[in-house]
């Protein structure tokens, strides 16, 4: 970073988020709120300072940081949204024990400045995968009441006013699930380039119609990632191992770090492709044949089913398992 330069690190929450600018001549903490007022005052902030910001770092948390990264971008900054996996990785690489708001966004403004050069910048979504992102998580919501309010009338309710209040809300939420799900397919009908994308997608045998419209509205433009290593990286799927000596020897864990969303439409897509797609069979075979545990199989067949992802949307071709083996790498 040269004199005159700044960079900025975020540590954002819900309701607010912490700036850290970097700078030759060191550091300034200051706090705003998450929200269109909070945006604008950090704007005028940084152009007040004598230094020119050349980057903005934040993190991938939940979907906080989407307005902010939007607003900054749109306003001509340069800004990176990085897996908090990376940042945790450098701050362990760094020892770095001190967990504060103001900590983190120091430590992101740092973790940018040593690897800015292989940072990629991030641009908004075009409008159409907006839209399509925005009904499928609300897609997933509606899903997740539904199957609470099923686990509860099947847990031993007998007032009749509290059945009849469950099956009322169940029909009504079945009713809104398909109004939406006809509107989601009506919206990629109306885009060839989403149809496109969608017939690519259901070409790999363990994805859906459903499962590939998540896919395209969560990963977004393919071309924004430069490899399949990258983009598994993006949805945070490492398995999590707790190995120590020969004593202790615990569960293997998907780790929570990357885009929860991204992982959580690949998972059944994945048991799924474990019975019937040829390359994940292949995969299944060999880690259970050495060993692996079960969680192990599934988080690595979701992994190569995200490498398989990425190689039908960058080469345009459906998926065959000949080619397809060249976009599978070691799990």
């Amino acid at each position: 970073m040269q004199a005159g330069e700044g960079i900025i690190g975020i540590d954002i929450s819900k309701d607010s988020f912490d700036m850290v600018l970097r700078s030759t001549r060191g550091e300034q903490h200051r706090v705003f709120t998450n929200d269109p007022k909070g945006y604008t005052a950090l704007v005028a902030w940084a152009e007040k300072q004598p230094e020119r910001v050349v980057h903005i770092c934040l993190e991938a948390t939940g979907s906080y940081w989407e307005g902010l990264s939007e607003y900054l971008y749109q306003g001509g900054y340069t800004v990176s949204v990085v897996n908090p996996f990376q940042v945790k990785r450098y701050a362990d690489h760094l020892l770095n024990r001190n967990k504060t708001d103001k900590a983190d966004a120091s430590l992101i403004a740092e973790f940018c400045e040593k690897d800015r050069e292989r940072l990629r910048a991030w641009k908004p979504y075009p409008p159409e995968i907006k839209v399509l992102r925005s009904m499928g998580r609300r897609l997933v919501e509606l899903q997740d009441i539904k199957q609470q309010e099923q686990n509860r009338l099947k847990s031993g309710v007998s007032n009749p006013v509290v059945l009849e209040s469950l099956q009322e809300n169940l029909t009504h939420l079945e009713d809104q699930i398909k109004a939406l799900m006809k509107k989601i397919k009506e919206h990629v009908e109306q885009h060839p380039d989403l149809r496109e994308k969608q017939r690519l997608l259901t070409s790999i045998p363990g994805i859906g119609k459903l499962t590939a419209i998540k896919l395209i509205a969560e990963i977004g433009e393919i071309k924004d990632f430069a490899s399949a290593p990258q983009l598994a990286a993006y949805a945070g799927l490492a398995p999590k191992q707790f190995r120590s000596g020969s004593s202790v020897h615990k569960q293997t864990r998907i780790s929570k770090q990357g885009r929860t969303e991204l992982r959580r439409c690949l998972y059944m897509p994945a048991v799924v492709a474990s019975e019937h797609n040829p390359i994940v069979m292949d995969l299944k075979r060999r880690m259970l044949a050495s060993g692996h545990a079960m969680m192990e199989v599934i988080v690595a067949a979701m992994k190569k089913l995200l490498h398989l992802v990425y190689g039908v949307l960058k080469s345009g071709k459906p998926f065959d398992p000949d080619y397809g083996k060249q976009f599978c790498f070691n799990s």
